[in-house]
């Protein structure tokens, strides 16, 4: 690849988005916020709470509705604010006061989850300012489901963003190189998107570090997957074949890789380090981590922690005997790839099932049992029009029998 010259501009706040066209994978969503603003003030409630995973355009909406209805967009971050006080110095001017420019504005307060219920009252403040504003009001935090915003949520409408699937980032970044003029091969483009797991801004950020570097893109995309895999590697190395001590325990934060990608590289090799007795003691110990992590994730038990870690660690490193010598070669995870495409596929029907239980006007628990028995009927493209399935859904449907 030719050398490119650097840009310094950010390629996701060049290419942030414009208007509702270009949004990707929100469709169900942005019709909901286009009722609430051309319904503002009749609503009871006056902002939205928009939550979801980093990357996914949560910003960018607030951004996208200002240009759309060509109003003022006032921007505030929640470390700006940390109690009451600074809340009123700074966010109920903004409620209070008309633009100076436009006709309107709307009050972004953007990535709320740095506060807590600590904060002085800044979260409660918050809460109670989004009921007299006179302006329309978007607030953004990545976990929306803690129990810290429960009351928040009460005073807002509460909209839960998924992540876009990996075809509408490919789209995205087609997008961005043709306007860059990259000569990127569409494969590699795809390979960012799956590479992003639904993150839009990590796969354009990705894109420009491969359009600077001036390296081949194919052995770019490479020598990060090595690093990866090198990193697991060496921990693996380290649990199976020594004998883990207390600075040890916690080998695997150093690891450049999602835990759940740590759990299949783990099962996949320990039959290739213990045999037998040892076989079924690691094993044991993997399982007992595994439903300690479920307790993590499902109850927020997050003093947990430690144990999952010491039975990742110790517990299997101590399965055995004696520590085993001679090289072993890891295997990459046969059961990922499999993983995340049904994955994939769960996740198209459960927002199949959602948009059928609202047409329906039924609850998703009995459209889900219903589902089998109307899949066929979904194959008609006047109902999958009316459901407004999305592409993606459309093929799931399509190749079900």
């Amino acid at each position: 690849m030719n050398e490119r010259k650097n840009d310094f501009q950010n390629w996701s706040e060049k290419h942030r988005v414009k208007n509702f066209s270009d949004i990707k994978g929100q469709n169900e969503i942005l019709e909901q916020i286009k009722k609430f603003f051309s319904n503002f003030g009749q609503n009871e409630k006056k902002a939205l709470f928009l939550h979801g995973p980093t990357g996914i355009g949560k910003t960018s909406i607030a951004h996208v509705i200002a240009n759309e209805l060509n109003i003022e967009i006032f921007e505030l971050n929640a470390s700006d604010f940390r109690n009451k006080e600074q809340l009123e110095q700074k966010l109920k001017p903004a409620l209070e006061q008309k633009s100076l420019f436009k006709k309107s504005k709307v009050i972004l307060v953007d990535e709320i989850d740095g506060l807590s219920t600590a904060d002085r009252g800044g979260l409660q403040e918050l809460t109670e300012l989004v009921q007299t504003t006179q302006f329309p009001m978007i607030i953004t935090a990545n976990d929306g489901w803690n129990r810290k915003f429960n009351e928040l949520k009460k005073k807002t409408i509460s909209l839960s963003l998924k992540e876009i699937d990996y075809k509408d980032i490919s789209k995205i970044l087609q997008g961005i190189s043709q306007k860059e003029s990259l000569n990127i091969n569409e494969q590699i483009l795809v390979s960012l998107a799956v590479r992003s797991k639904g993150d839009v801004r990590a796969a354009i950020n990705d894109l420009q570090t491969v359009a600077s570097s001036q390296e081949n893109i194919e052995d770019y995309m490479n020598i990060d997957d090595r690093n990866k895999e090198q990193d697991i590697f060496n921990a693996l190395k380290l649990v199976f074949k020594n004998r883990i001590n207390n600075d040890a325990i916690r080998i695997y934060d150093s690891v450049d890789m999602p835990l759940d990608e740590i759990f299949l590289w783990i099962e996949e090799n320990i039959p290739y380090e213990y045999k037998e007795e040892e076989l079924f003691k690691a094993y044991e110990a993997l399982s007992i981590a595994d439903l300690f992590r479920g307790r993590i994730r499902n109850q927020r038990h997050w003093r947990f922690l430690i144990y999952q870690n010491i039975l990742l660690s110790a517990g299997i490193s101590f399965s055995k005997k004696q520590p085993k010598t001679g090289f072993t070669k890891y295997q990459r995870p046969s059961r990922i790839l499999k993983i995340w495409m049904n994955n994939q596929r769960d996740q198209h029907k459960k927002t199949i099932i959602s948009k059928y239980a609202n047409f329906t006007h039924c609850s998703k628990k009995k459209a889900a049992k219903e589902f089998y028995l109307v899949r066929t009927m979904l194959k008609n493209p006047v109902l999958q029009k009316n459901l407004r399935l999305s592409e993606q859904e459309v093929e799931y449907v399509e190749g079900l029998r």
